[in-house]
């Protein structure tokens, strides 16, 4: 999937979901499969999960954009209700999150490898005000968030389908383990839903499987 250039795109403008630049650009369908139940982190929710399908969302719609300094993902999938209002612990928030790799050979279905991170940058739907999570993984149950700033988001549902804009800068100023991108080079990405209504959350998700190439095109490209 190419990741198109827009120069001097205004992200307070991308981060609408239904904006004009992401009207005119093509959407990439990715595939989806539930997380397998033997890379559930713990016993205990092997058990419980043993006879229930895990990953309610089957496919969804990404499309990508940048302006040589912030990246923004737009993703959309059909989903029957909206799950955005957390009351009590048997709720679960709408979510979803790109997810790519901090080094070069991480591993998507485990969530990165000891040494191997890979970098999530993660929306939910109970979050207000559109921040997103700045999460890394090296390997199964131990994601932690790193911050709640650097990663913008903003979901909009409407007609049973979630329209969700995910966006960080290319290029960040941390010693964490993180995807540092540049325009005009490749990288991967993977996609990961979490259908609240199925009480979906941590492991139990619907995801990608494996990496998709992500081509950041080139500054200088002149569009036509």
């Amino acid at each position: 999937m190419r990741a198109g250039y827009i120069p001097g795109i205004d992200l307070k403008k991308l981060l609408d979901p239904d904006a004009e630049p992401w009207q005119k650009a093509r959407p990439e369908r990715v595939r989806l499969m539930g997380t397998p139940l033997g890379l559930q982190p713990t016993d205990a929710i092997r058990a419980n999960w043993a006879t229930k399908p895990i990953g309610a969302v089957e496919q969804v719609a990404v499309t990508a954009l940048h302006d040589g300094r912030m990246l923004a993902f737009r993703l959309e999938w059909g989903d029957p209700s909206e799950n955005r209002t957390i009351e009590d612990t048997t709720q679960f928030p709408d979510s979803a999150a790109i997810v790519m790799p901090s080094q070069a050979g991480a591993p998507l279905v485990t969530m990165g490898a000891p040494g191997a991170a890979v970098n999530a940058w993660y929306w939910r739907a109970d979050d207000e005000d559109g921040p997103g999570r700045h999460v890394v993984a090296e390997g199964i149950g131990t994601s932690r968030t790193l911050d709640r700033e650097l990663v913008q988001s903003r979901g909009l549902w409407k007609g049973g389908r979630w329209r969700v804009v995910i966006a960080r800068a290319l290029r960040v100023e941390t010693n964490e383990p993180v995807a540092q991108l540049r325009a005009g080079e490749k990288t991967s990405f993977g996609v990961a839903v979490w259908e609240g209504s199925q009480a979906e959350r941590a492991g139990i998700k619907a995801f990608s499987g494996d990496w998709r190439e992500l081509e950041l095109e080139a500054a200088h490209t002149v569009r036509r």
